[in-house]
């Protein structure tokens, strides 16, 4: 396994509670879009065995020809170790990445894509959105839909509906808004269905898809292949 240590190049405040790590991107390193890297803290393996809590799996939120690597987190004011040493990063500092994988390309299958997501799970569809933006093929249209209880939105510069590309961006900031939506899109029974949040959330979105007749083949998850049974394959009549 090859550690890729980094510096921060630039930090970027999106709202008050989310950050933007952007890194150097070092000689060999490569992603695609809708990729998660294990993002980690200076002394995470100076031991015997790494410290996993200063190892977070993350989502990276650019793409290659941005030339940085995005991480994008939210950071509460009580919030984890991890999470206390990442505030107070600053630029020149260095960090660590690697095991470095893609569970949510964009499928490019002539159909409509619809991006469903939780807060700063957006930043896992940021890449995704900016790749479509760049190449529509073989993709008829994307549709996201975030819920952020917050109401400070991310990404509103990319994530804004742009109906000469085929695109609609829905923010909304409560339950019941964002269920009914759910359901007002899996009317189309033929459509991607990705899903990126909690594993409550994902659970969730799951359960309303499916009893809206969504296939689990049309659901996409950010999630290893060995963990995908464990939310796709339950039994919806017990």
């Amino acid at each position: 396994m090859q550690i890729y240590w980094t510096k921060i190049n630039k930090i970027i405040e999106e709202t008050p509670e989310i950050k933007t790590y952007l890194l150097d991107c070092p000689e060999d390193f490569t992603w695609e879009e809708g990729s998660h890297t294990h993002f980690a803290l200076e002394g995470f393996n100076a031991g015997d065995k790494p410290n996993r809590s200063l190892i977070r799996h993350m989502s990276i939120s650019t793409l290659p020809h941005e030339n940085s690597i995005g991480i994008t987190t939210r950071i509460r004011e009580q919030c984890s170790e991890f999470k206390t040493i990442l505030r107070n990063l600053e630029v020149g500092n260095e960090v660590a990445v690697f095991k470095t994988h893609s569970n949510v390309p964009l499928k490019r299958e002539d159909k409509n894509v619809y991006l469903l997501s939780s807060g700063v799970g957006l930043a896992t569809f940021r890449p995704l959105v900016l790749d479509y933006f760049e190449r529509a093929d073989n993709v008829n249209q994307i549709h996201s839909l975030n819920i952020d209880s917050s109401k400070d939105f991310l990404f509103t510069d990319i994530f804004k509906s742009a109906p000469d590309k085929k695109f609609t961006s829905q923010f909304v900031d409560n339950r019941k808004d964002y269920y009914d939506e759910v359901k007002n899109l899996a009317t189309d029974k033929d459509g991607l269905f990705y899903v990126v949040g909690s594993d409550e959330f994902i659970v969730q979105n799951i359960e309303v898809l499916r009893e809206q007749g969504i296939n689990p083949a049309r659901i996409v998850l950010d999630k290893h292949e060995r963990q995908l049974s464990k939310f796709l394959s339950f039994d919806l009549s017990i």
